[in-house]
């Protein structure tokens, strides 16, 4: 299972979903989608934004979590 930390990262830096579709121009659905949880898929610049915008790598935004 993949776990995306968007809402805590947000959260931390005080921002709102209107605030980062304004400043990256990322789709608002896509990142509720991302927020809480339940996107199925991830564009790669999509991806390419979120790191840029929150000065992060990869493994800071999404974590990889054996379900087993």
């Amino acid at each position: 299972m993949v776990k995306c930390h968007l809402s805590r990262i947000m959260g931390e830096r005080k921002l709102k979903i209107s605030d980062v579709a304004r400043d990256t121009g990322i789709n608002r659905g896509t990142l509720t989608r991302l927020y809480y949880e339940t996107a199925e898929r991830i564009e790669l610049q999509v991806l390419d934004e979120l790191c840029r915008y929150f000065c992060c790598e990869i493994q800071d935004l999404f974590e990889f979590k054996d379900s087993a």
